[in-house]
């Protein structure tokens, strides 16, 4: 007790005495705040660490590293593809399309195919635009089935040069990407332009009447999902040094939407872990481990070929077990484990 506190009477000693033990209690919710911070912070630190220094546990040009070089990549699409359906809750199964794009784009800046037109000046450049209009004669921008090969890799400062023979240079690239598009993710998520995005996704006519503009903020989506896609598609076509049409079937995008759902529509994390284990099953788990399990078990089929139709039974699986997907959104766990927005049925049953 202080000098001053023996002028307060009893009754201001007893305030005083409450003040400090409030003080004390905030203090050390403070301390513990803050000590949660930390632990956080530490992980965060910690795990980043290890995704770097991965790569470190395998050869340079081991198989395993480029499939996961591959499945990182995966990531960035389906994170784009996670805009347009888990946050803005719209369908879009040509979203290949946009992979497309950004690989042909590559294509064409890695191949030289812009420099051979950078060169053609004058009555070239006019020659040349009179003939492509004859039957017959045209550029082919795509070189068909056999696609265009090679494209350059380039270089960037501060790392090693891409090599097939070294793939760790690919994968931090990939993993600064990945980078780059969650923090965009998150951004957007808790942005205006997110809840409006929301919004759409949980009642289209509600966002109307409270203001949400539905043309723009769906063309939001698709340009902002469109972006990663194409970052995507340069990324691979630079990746595999080829860009041709078989990598742009509609079933690739039933992959990457199959990305999605896995993980949990809506979750930002919950798509890269989907990503990643469809990635492996396509690479690893098809093509080395049920070959082997269904010579033993005496099956004659190749069940290779039936890959999309694993998927296809993998999701019903999900679909079942465990609709909202593997690390769902909190609106999402809310909805399916508490059931949150029930009907009106229920309402009346709880007041009975």
């Amino acid at each position: 007790m202080s000098a001053g506190d023996g002028n307060l009477g009893a009754g201001g000693q007893n305030r005083m005495a409450r003040i400090r033990e409030r003080y004390g209690v905030l203090r050390r919710r403070g301390d513990a705040i803050w000590a949660r911070r930390y632990a956080r912070l530490a992980i965060v630190l910690v795990a980043a660490a290890a995704v770097i220094l991965f790569p470190y546990l395998f050869q340079p040009g081991s198989t395993f590293l480029f499939d996961l070089v591959e499945a990182v990549a995966f990531v960035v699409m389906a994170l784009g593809l996670n805009v347009v359906v888990g946050f803005a809750g719209l369908l879009d199964l040509g979203y290949v399309a946009f992979f497309a794009i950004g690989a042909y784009t590559i294509g064409w800046f890695g191949s030289g195919f812009f420099a051979y037109v950078n060169h053609t000046k004058g009555i070239h450049i006019l020659t040349s635009g009179l003939a492509s209009t004859l039957p017959g004669i045209h550029i082919n921008l795509t070189a068909g089935r056999q696609g265009i090969t090679p494209i350059d890799p380039g270089q960037l400062p501060g790392l090693n040069p891409f090599d097939p023979l070294n793939l760790r240079p690919w994968y931090w690239v990939a993993l600064g990407m990945v980078a780059i598009v969650l923090l965009v993710n998150v951004r957007l998520r808790d942005s205006r332009l997110g809840r409006a995005w929301v919004a759409l996704r949980e009642d289209e006519v509600a966002a109307a009447s409270m203001g949400v503009p539905l043309v723009k903020t769906k063309l939001m989506a698709y340009a902002t999902g469109a972006a990663f896609g194409g970052m995507s598609g340069a990324f691979i076509a630079s990746y595999l040094n080829t860009v041709n049409a078989d990598q742009f079937a509609f079933s690739f995008s039933i992959f990457v939407l199959a990305m999605v759902i896995l993980g949990g529509l809506g979750s930002i994390w919950g798509v890269v872990l989907g990503a990643i284990v469809l990635s492996f099953i396509n690479t690893w788990l098809i093509p080395s481990v049920i070959p082997n399990l269904s010579s033993k078990i005496g099956i004659k089929v190749d069940l290779t070929s039936l890959s999309y139709g694993i998927f296809g039974f993998l999701l019903v699986i999900m679909m079942v077990l465990r609709p909202q997907g593997l690390l769902p959104e909190r609106r999402r766990k809310l909805e399916f484990v508490e059931h949150v927005g029930t009907g009106p049925t229920d309402m009346s049953a709880e007041r009975v």
